[in-house]
């Protein structure tokens, strides 16, 4: 078969399938063209996802009649000043946007520059359908209709209008979380979807394009390495999302989906998330031109850069300081069906036991002298009538001033509901907390302190224990004992099926020796063996953590409950246990009214 060339038509359809995927692709380049112009407003029209109609209108620059016949020739650009295409600066510079897309739908372009008369330019299918004068204010309007309506090829593989206007609101959010200088509107099939004022700042521009409570339940990330900066907003692990639908990335300004970046993020929250859990985070690094490649794909959706580990090192490192400063803080909202839960009546709760539910029935612990903490009133009818069901609280001696809770964020200990949660009092309403996930989190952060001071401190059993694993598990834990002796765990090899410990981490205290090895074994199992320890550190430290915390069930004493939580307000990343769950919630005086009706 003889070489032959491509008819202009032809050429500009296979252009139109590497940049015009879909509509969102489609107004993702003509929203993109508006912010290069210098738009400070930019109005989005859709109809059925924009299928059938797209408009796309703002008051940049504009352009006069014979740029606006070469902006729709192909290879034809104002953003490139000169050959030097590793110094663009502007989102958009290939020019072959508006020509792709006009050889695969009717494209009517209207614009005015200020000062001069406007004028219209419509082709339709990549030929020319007319044009001449219009009337409208400085800036352009760009009316893209029937998308693929003459290559039903490509229109049959379009998605549902729902679906399609899904993915153009989600290009168009993270065009307008980059510039909060500029105001959005959007209209779907008549109806108005999103609005945002421009000069907005950063925090509330992501808040309120992705969830306004972010905004009380993030941090904020101001991070150098070398050349390279990052800033943005981190949601803390606790304000998490099942999905990773927002994690929202930009490199100079220019949405990207990079493997690199996400990659990135997934390990600065590694042990600060469940596995099934997921940030929402909005991060913009800046560099310099020369220190990556935006002409990498025809979308201009991925960047290639001269340093990758420079640049990962920059996320994960500017991610960690900004959540080790959220300290304890942890995401509160309580939601009206969590509130809705508790009962104000006897008769509610009288009615569960009744029907026989075991889990309506109180739980009885003893107090700490062992009699009841109530005993002593039951000559009160009241307390007769209901003492079978009354539950048994316990009461401690106070042998000095009770402390203030008005000067600490998570306030003094009241008491101990179950022997697993510690009651609070703080200035702002009532915590709630876990005793073991939070005292999970303090005992790692202490790991992780002592092995970057140089090793954890060991203790010595009085009695090496002997745990008897199967062959293939004694096997791995030989392998790494090494460097299990370096974060204090001391281990043997003790026959052909039994390990032998000598010694364990300090910070321990008695914990459950046996289990902590055989988990330990377990996990050197679930990765690969070319992986040192230290670097799945967070992986093993969790691991003895766990073993080592406290576990619910003890009873704590009033002073061992304070030093937990003063211990919590000073540790980074308190509010979330190592598996990713909160460990504090607070109940806010309002909160409290309500569920007594004084609201």
């Amino acid at each position: 078969m003889s070489i032959r060339r491509l008819p202009e038509q032809l050429v500009n359809r296979i252009a139109a399938g590497e940049v015009v995927e879909r509509p969102a692709s489609a107004l993702k380049e003509l929203v993109e063209n508006a912010i290069d112009a210098g738009a400070t407003r930019i109005a989005i029209s859709l109809r059925d996802g924009g299928i059938e109609r797209i408009e796309v209108v703002d008051d940049g620059c504009g352009m006069a009649p014979a740029e606006m016949a070469l902006a729709l020739e192909r290879h034809a650009t104002s953003k490139l000043p000169d050959d030097a295409i590793e110094a663009v600066t502007t989102l958009g510079f290939r020019g072959e946007a508006l020509p792709s897309i006009a050889s695969v739908a009717r494209l009517t372009m209207e614009s005015r520059i200020r000062g001069a008369d406007g004028w219209s330019r419509t082709v339709d299918n990549g030929g020319l359908a007319g044009e001449g004068p219009a009337a409208l204010p400085p800036g352009t309007r760009i009316v893209i209709e029937y998308l693929f309506g003459r290559v039903p090829a490509r229109r049959k593989f379009l998605r549902s209008a729902r679906s399609e206007y899904a993915a153009c609101m989600d290009a168009v959010k993270r065009l307008a979380m980059a510039r909060p200088d500029i105001g959005f509107t959007v209209e779907h099939d008549g109806r108005r979807n999103l609005h945002v004022q421009p000069g907005e700042g950063r925090p509330e521009r992501v808040a309120g394009l992705t969830d306004r409570e972010l905004h009380s339940n993030s941090v904020g990330v101001d991070y150098e390495r070398g050349p390279a900066r990052l800033g943005g907003v981190a949601g803390l692990p606790t304000f998490s999302r099942g999905v990773a639908d927002h994690q929202f990335l930009f490199v100079n300004g220019r949405p990207v989906k990079d493997r690199l970046l996400i990659g990135a993020v997934r390990a600065a929250y590694q042990d600060l998330l469940a596995r099934d859990r997921h940030p929402i985070v909005a991060l913009f690094v800046d560099l310099p031109g020369e220190e990556l490649d935006v002409n990498v794909h025809p979308a201009k959706t991925e960047v290639r850069f001269r340093d990758p580990a420079n640049i990962r090192g920059l996320i994960i490192g500017g991610l960690r300081n900004a959540l080790e400063a959220a300290g304890h803080r942890s995401a509160q909202r309580p939601s009206a069906e969590a509130l809705g839960t508790w009962s104000s009546s006897l008769d509610s709760s009288r009615h569960s036991r009744e029907s026989g539910n075991p889990a309506s029935f109180p739980s009885r612990f003893p107090s700490s002298s062992g009699t009841p903490a109530f005993a002593g009133v039951t000559e009160n009818r009241l307390f007769e009538q209901h003492a079978e069901y009354t539950p048994l609280a316990r009461a401690e001696a106070s042998f000095g001033p009770v402390p203030d809770g008005l000067s600490f964020p998570l306030g003094v200990a009241r008491g101990q509901v179950a022997a697993t949660y510690i009651v609070a009092e703080a200035e702002d309403g009532l915590v709630l907390v876990d005793q073991h996930a939070a005292h999970e989190r303090l005992v790692l952060e202490r790991m992780r302190k002592a092995l970057g001071n140089g090793g954890v401190a060991r203790q010595a059993l009085l009695l090496p224990e002997v745990v008897e694993l199967d062959e293939v598990a004694c096997d791995r834990l030989e392998a790494r004992a090494g460097e299990l002796a370096e974060m204090g765990l001391e281990l043997e090899r003790f026959g052909a099926r039994a390990m032998l410990v000598r010694a364990v981490p300090a910070v321990l205290g008695n914990s459950d020796t046996k289990g902590l090895v055989t988990d330990l074994a377990d996990e050197l199992g679930a990765y690969d063996e070319a992986l040192s320890l230290k670097e799945r550190l967070d992986h093993v430290a969790a691991t003895m953590a766990c073993h080592g915390s406290v576990r619910a069930g003890r009873i704590l004493s009033v002073a061992e409950m304070n030093a937990l939580l003063r211990e919590m307000e000073v540790t980074p990343h308190s509010g979330q246990c190592n598996h990713g769950r909160p460990t504090w919630v607070k109940l806010a005086h309002g909160d409290i009214e309500k569920l007594f009706g004084r609201r």
